[in-house]
């Protein structure tokens, strides 16, 4: 069964909006998890408009399943994550004034950069992941870097999906077989949702976790967090 891991940026941004701890973050970490979610995602980013970094150090407190930071790794980010040691850092190549992540790695012009600061990681016993397109080069330079795992990025499969083409998918099934043949775990986010998340599921062999936030929040504020977090479930089963 494909692992859910719950990206909780959108529940720091109501709370930040506001001031003060409502909505809880640690609450809500631990109730997602007490729902079935089998781990939590946060995204900090240097402007901590969402999640803070004080949020990373937090967290472990309360989380039992498996965390995952995510981020670009400049200084900061790479401190933090050095400090907190989640189970898992995903690297991301998003500028520091960007809405959403919305590229993968370009793993050959940057395998060098990637090289060291994933062995930096691992020496502290942290699994790395990168986020990439489902491009073959790229898929096969992120296999020379060094990295456990590489996440899909699925806007454009959502994209296609969304206006009824599933061929978008083809890229992703190609992607995936060429990340298990060089023994890389496979993850995927971005843009998944309830309508989506199955169809990816069915037909990407080896998917080991997806990280869904935005959509999950949405779509918890009509139908409750608890039930959605086990309607993913069913659909990554």
């Amino acid at each position: 069964m494909t692992k859910l891991s719950v990206n909780i940026n959108k529940i720091a941004t109501l709370r930040n909006s506001r001031g003060g701890n409502v909505p809880d973050l640690l609450k809500t970490a631990k109730d997602i998890q007490d729902f079935g979610g089998e781990g939590i995602t946060i995204h900090p980013r240097p402007d901590e408009r969402h999640i803070r970094y004080q949020d990373a150090r937090d967290l472990p407190a309360v989380v039992y399943t498996e965390f995952n930071i995510e981020g670009n790794p400049i200084k900061s980010f790479i401190d933090l994550v050095l400090e907190v040691k989640p189970t898992q850092v995903t690297l991301v190549p998003d500028a520091e004034d960007a809405i959403t992540s919305n590229a993968g790695w370009d793993t050959i012009k940057h395998r060098d950069f990637l090289i060291d600061v994933i062995a930096e990681f691992k020496a502290s016993g942290i699994r790395t992941s990168i986020f990439v397109d489902p491009v073959a080069k790229m898929v096969e330079g992120a296999a020379k870097t060094g990295t456990d795992r590489i996440e899909l990025y699925t806007e454009a499969y959502a994209s296609a999906f969304a206006k009824g083409d599933k061929s978008g998918i083809n890229p992703y099934i190609e992607a995936a077989k060429m990340a298990s043949e060089a023994k890389l775990g496979i993850n995927a986010g971005h843009d998944l949702n309830l309508k989506n998340t199955a169809y990816f599921k069915q037909n990407i062999p080896n998917l080991l976790e997806v990280s869904i936030g935005h959509a999950l929040i949405a779509e918890s504020l009509y139908l409750g967090l608890e039930n959605v977090v086990q309607m993913y479930l069913q659909r990554l089963k």
